[in-house]
């Protein structure tokens, strides 16, 4: 074989539809027309160039149908032939991989490329004509996604099912005793009553009862019993596992996954297979022998339990097992590790423990007893390398867990009674999404798929439908029964419940779209009939069905649905009435507004106009109530006077800022424009003052003092002051000077987008 090759990259996609009702032709057969994009002429004008001097043209894009609808691009942009060009894939970027792919080429899989192009032209019909129809009944701006529209139902369904949650508390009874454990020293061990009381009084009965009784083990029980490791990663289950152990956000761990699997060191990361291949598995058997012993080794192959997956693929595994560490970027080296130990671990040894539970009866009770349960670790197994975690693992969840070590306990044996304790407890409603968790949910329902999952998310909080954000608990108080030395105290304790860390939640907007498009077009946000959808392009790219087919039967009813619900559907703006302003005797209500959320006293057909707050903070249109709505009427707040003008604080379209002498100073996030004082305010006017450093008032020029060195600023136009120039020596010729050389330079670093429905 010559060894005269040229490898050049096209880096991604080369085409795509244009941005205009063009792009499809719905009345022949939905066929698409693409163009090359801007910023791939250049390369394709090279690739080209290339093409036509050489003898032969392999392309080696990814395995999927991306991957392959991004050869069948290249083909057609470059002229190949579809029929005879030679297509490479390997699952890896080992030096055997790409000798194995190259002695076994295949021809373009043309199934593949039109389950690939019928999501793209189904995703774009959708988008083009859901958005116009947003835009004229609730605002514009708005865009509608397929995947991404039933993706925000669910943080929106799950937000109502919390906000509808109404929390009911009850007693959980634990019970502390002193046995000796097998060296003959004292120790202390927790038993629980299986269930909990419902009421205080019920809970305080109970303790009476015990009050001067003896506890004697009943019967205690020993049985094995093992854990067994997780599969190896999927694109899903690695975005779940790096978000939990990690923090990383789903698209982080692609991002990152990607440039480990192009430097080679892991396999292909879009992949919903838990297969492993043969030499695979034996070099994973062998590390793990050499590493850890015969004992801990164990081979075993897993089922993919999700729909259509695709099994000729690999898990994401490393390339090179041996490697059990790589060189490059801290978070590449998390990740890689992460990727290694799972891999190892899933063909490792069963955990081997020996779980004990003990019944423990009260003399003075007869139809109660109280459970102690332990567990012992006999053999680690594939824990000495691994252990999965859980959407559970929270500090709120682990709360009063009585599982530990117990000491040997034997039937009949009576025990020392310490104290016993009913703490009132209360139910929890389920969990907001994390972004690992949506995606989760997401490959439950078979909606999306592995290369889909992380743009979904990126989508949804890039319209602003979702955000991702904290939110502190709140301070509660709880009831303690402590009975002790024959007597029974009661106390009141705190907890801080509720905090969140990084979930999603929806935006009075997302929860409007949602709300929309449930009512007019059920079946684009039914989970079911997406599913299907998806279910749908499986069997084009197994060629069991014809792309135009499938299309065709979607988009006939979806565009009748279309045009009837442009024509007849009422505007939206989630408008609630909250009750009557007790000042003025005016109806008050919480809408979307032209700037976003807001509260309104009065109506616009009232002889005085409306007044308007904006809705702020984690107050939402569909939740705040008359009494926290109220108080947001309090803007324009004046806090006194500074250089003989008033100090004001009001609500603007970009946030509450401090107005004085005609000048805006933003107010801090950790500051409540709702309670700031004047001294405060004051603090936040001379901080801005210290930043000029010069002052041209008649001329509109300052020289500042900004985040990355003095500057120059007249209006929206900025320039920097050159290294070697003392700011404070500046002329307003100098600055003007400055100023136009700014206005001259070629920009870098911005791109313009033009505003686009989809």
């Amino acid at each position: 074989m010559d060894n005269k090759f040229i490898v050049k990259s096209s880096f991604g996609h080369i085409r795509d539809l244009p941005k205009s009702d063009a792009a499809i032709d719905v009345k022949n057969n939905y066929k698409p027309t693409y163009e090359i994009s801007a910023e791939k002429k250049q390369v394709v004008s090279e690739l080209k160039k290339l093409a036509k001097q050489a003898d032969e043209v392999w392309l080696a894009t990814d395995e999927d149908r991306e991957g392959e609808a991004i050869s069948w691009h290249l083909c057609e942009a470059l002229g190949l032939d579809v029929k005879k060009a030679k297509r490479i894939v390997f699952h890896e970027i080992t030096k055997k991989a790409i000798l194995d792919a190259v002695a076994n080429p295949r021809t373009i899989d043309i199934n593949l490329v039109d389950a690939q192009q019928a999501r793209r032209i189904l995703d774009r019909l959708v988008g083009f004509e859901l958005s116009p129809i947003l835009w004229r009944k609730i605002k514009g701006s708005l865009s509608a996604g397929r995947v991404q529209s039933v993706a925000v139902r669910l943080i929106v369904d799950r937000e109502r099912e919390i906000n509808q949650f109404n929390s009911t508390s009850s007693f959980k009874i634990v019970a502390q005793f002193k046995a000796k454990d097998k060296f003959g020293n004292e120790v202390v061990f927790k038993a629980e009553l299986s269930k909990n009381k419902s009421e205080e009084k019920d809970a305080l009965s109970f303790l009476k009862k015990c009050i001067g009784a003896d506890y004697k083990v009943k019967d205690v029980q020993v049985k094995p019993a093992k854990k067994s490791p997780s599969a190896p990663f999927t694109t899903s289950t690695l975005q779940q596992e790096a978000s939990r152990k990690l923090s990383f956000s789903v698209a982080r761990t692609m991002l990152i996954a990607q440039r480990l699997y192009e430097s080679g060191k892991i396999t292909y990361m879009r992949t919903d297979s838990t297969n492993l291949s043969e030499t695979a598995l034996a070099a994973i058997h062998t590390e793990i022998e050499k590493s850890y012993g015969k004992k801990y080794a164990q081979q075993r192959k897993y089922a993919t339990k999700t729909a259509n997956a695709q099994e000729a693929h690999e898990a994401i595994r490393p390339s090179y097992i041996e490697n059990k560490e790589i060189d490059g970027e801290y978070d590449e080296q998390r990740l890689y590790s992460l990727i290694w130990k799972r891999t190892i671990a899933s063909q490792m040894s069963d955990a081997q423990l020996e779980k004990t539970t003990a019944k423990i009866g009260i003399s003075t009770i007869k139809d109660e007893e109280l459970t102690a349960s332990g567990e012992v670790l006999l053999f680690d197994g594939f824990l000495k390398v691994y252990m999965e975690s859980t959407d559970d693992d929270s500090d709120e969840a682990k709360v009063e867990s009585t599982e530990g070590m117990l000491p040997p306990l034997k039937a009949g044996e009576q025990l020392k009674f310490v104290e016993m304790s009913a703490t009132e407890r209360f139910t929890r409603a389920s969990a907001r999404y994390t972004e690992a968790a949506l995606v989760k949910k997401l490959e439950e329902l078979g909606i999306g798929r592995p290369s889909t999952y992380a743009p979904t998310i990126s989508t949804v909080q890039k319209r602003g439908y979702v955000e991702k954000k904290d939110r502190e608990g709140v301070k509660r108080d709880f009831r303690v029964l402590l009975l002790k030395k024959d007597e029974i105290s009661k106390l009141t304790e705190s907890e801080n419940t509720g905090a969140e860390k990084s979930k999603l939640f929806p935006t009075d907007i997302g929860m409007i779209v949602n709300d929309f498009l449930i009512q007019h077009f059920p079946s684009v946000m039914d989970f079911g009939f997406t599913a299907e959808i998806e279910k749908e392009f499986d069997d084009i790219s197994n060629g069991i069905i014809k792309w135009d087919k499938m299309i065709d039967d979607f988009y006939k009813p979806f565009h009748k649905n279309v045009e009837s619900t442009m024509d007849n559907a009422e505007r939206a703006s989630g408008e609630r009435d909250l009750g009557i302003d007790p000042k003025s005797g005016k109806k008050v209500i919480a809408r979307m507004g032209r700037y976003g959320p807001m509260v309104q006293i009065g109506l616009q057909d009232d002889p005085d106009k409306p007044r308007y707050a904006k809705i702020r903070g984690d107050l939402s249109i569909e939740t705040i109530t008359l009494e926290e709505a109220l108080p947001l009427f309090k803007f324009p707040r004046n806090l006194g006077t500074h250089d003989g003008d008033d100090v004001m604080v009001n609500e603007g379209r970009f946030g509450p800022y401090v107005l004085n002498n005609k000048k805006f100073y933003s107010i801090k996030k950790d500051q409540d424009p709702m309670t700031i004082t004047l001294d405060e305010a004051l603090v936040l006017i001379a901080e801005k003052a210290s930043s000029v450093i010069k002052d041209f008032k008649e001329n509109g020029v300052q020289v500042l003092n900004g985040r990355w060195g003095p500057y120059v600023k007249s209006g929206k136009l900025n320039a920097k002051i050159p290294a070697g120039i003392t700011p404070e020596k500046l002329t307003l010729s100098d600055c003007m000077e400055l100023l136009e050389k700014a206005k001259d330079a070629p920009k870098r670093g911005f791109t313009k987008f033009k505003k686009k429905g989809f």
